[in-house]
């Protein structure tokens, strides 16, 4: 294995910034200080002039397979995620068939294993029939990043509507729970409404169609079960600012049994942006009006939302187009979910170490990953080294998602990913990726 010294370089770690080196050995953070004197052989990287951070961990993505490799896969998407600084991913269930037996989801760790260049989780998911097979994962919680919910209908047909299946797995499963909370009779209803107004949709109706109310009265239901059970949960993807009620910033993340993640383009875009865009931001749940997003913005800063996440979900081109019904919803966003909130820095709307904090720190806190998400001594080198003072032009010639487009396309991030080291190896650097190490399975200390 290859090992690094990386030299002057300024170093975002548990909120502060400070410029050292860094010594790689053996695949983990040997050393971290000044003037670090190595008698073995390296490889010393100049770091004067960037920014080191600890690898993002992504904790919600779509990576389509088994069954949907048409539009992407573990191999293709795991290169886009260490393009964009990703270097741990948790994926998702609803793949074909839905991984909701434990067979089912020892075979996506297996293709990952042989295949993805980042490291990996994946979630087990719940049906409304299932619950025992999830329930004998409980002695398996150090090796399985979750279990996962969808509390309202996505991609995939993997609704859970049965209360007595939501009771007995809030109340006996020993892993975390994640949740997709959107309530199907209120979005149903709403459907009906703007159909009666209207005979053809557009874009904008999406918001109103899964509008605030059909999030929180999900998002409460989740909350209130947690609540009664004492159980760990973890609300994906909240999109509104009544949601924000649901959650407390009074209290250590270490002690929180109920966390919540937001995703960067909710961050990112407003109901605005459908007249630009049109169906190609169109995801589960809506991005919805700018008071939203100005709500989401101050509930990451006061700590009442946990998490960053990318909530990749690639779809190709034809399939993203109309008419409303048709047109798939999901973003593929893993290769520049990092980007955006270096742009968001740039704004003045977050600070790096706050960056560092929601996209790498908080996400180990959460799921309580075995060494990693910090740069510390003895953890593993997963790094991203980053140009602040370089732009970055997301076109379709360096876009690396099997989809082949995205929603920023000519868009310039006010950054550049230098390089990224997953497990001490360089896989991305220069604009290109080295595939010739593979990632490993992420571990937890349940």
């Amino acid at each position: 294995m290859q090992n690094y010294l990386l030299k002057q370089i300024s170093i975002v770690n548990e909120k502060n910034i400070s410029v050292g080196d860094v010594y790689i050995k053996n695949g983990r953070i040997e050393k971290k200080g000044n003037n670090i004197g190595v008698k073995e052989r390296v490889t010393e990287i100049k770091g004067e002039g960037y920014h080191l951070f600890p690898g993002v961990i992504d904790d919600q993505v779509h990576f389509r397979e088994p069954g949907l490799t048409h539009k992407a896969n573990i191999y293709s998407e795991s290169r886009a995620a260490v393009a964009g600084g990703i270097t741990s991913f948790m994926e998702m269930p609803n793949t074909v068939p839905n991984a909701v037996t434990e067979k089912l989801l020892e075979d996506k760790y297996d293709i990952a294993a042989h295949t993805s260049i980042a490291n990996y989780s994946f979630y087990m998911g719940v049906s409304n029939t299932n619950a025992e097979e999830v329930l004998r994962l409980n002695k398996r919680k150090k090796e399985i990043c979750g279990v996962k919910i969808f509390m309202g209908s996505s991609t995939g047909n993997m609704l859970v509507d049965s209360e007595p299946a939501l009771h007995k797995i809030f109340s006996e499963t020993e892993l975390l729970i994640a949740t997709h909370c959107e309530d199907e009779k209120i979005i149903s209803e709403n459907l009906k409404r703007v159909l009666m107004e209207k005979p053809e949709l557009a874009p904008s109706d999406h918001p109103i169609i899964r509008d605030e109310n059909a999030c929180y009265q999900s998002s409460s239901f989740a909350v209130s079960l947690a609540k009664k059970y004492g159980s760990r949960l973890h609300v994906l993807h909240i999109t509104t600012a009544k949601e924000l009620s649901l959650f407390t910033n009074n209290i250590p993340l270490s002690e929180k049994r109920i966390t919540a993640e937001v995703c960067a383009h909710h961050l990112y875009y407003t109901a605005d942006d459908y007249e630009r865009l049109g169906y190609l931001i169109k995801c589960n749940p809506a991005i919805k009006e700018a008071t939203n997003r100005e709500a989401l913005w101050k509930g990451l800063a006061d700590g009442r939302l946990d998490v960053v996440a990318s909530d990749h979900a690639p779809h190709t081109i034809e399939e993203k187009l109309g008419p409303y019904k048709h047109a798939h919803a999901g973003l593929p966003l893993v290769q520049h979910t990092f980007l955006m909130m270096l742009k968001a820095n740039k704004q003045g709307l977050i600070s790096l170490e706050d960056i560092a904090q929601k996209m790498s720190h908080n996400v180990a806190e959460c799921f309580c990953i075995q060494e990693r998400g910090y740069i510390r001594e003895g953890y593993f080198a997963d790094l991203v080294m980053v140009d602040l003072n370089k732009g970055f032009k997301v076109s379709k010639g360096n876009i690396y998602y099997r989809c082949g487009w995205s929603p920023l396309e000519g868009e310039v991030m006010p950054a550049e990913i230098k390089q990224t080291f997953v497990n001490g190896n360089s896989v991305y650097g220069n604009g290109v990726c080295n595939e010739s190490n593979r990632g490993h399975r992420l571990s937890f200390l349940k």
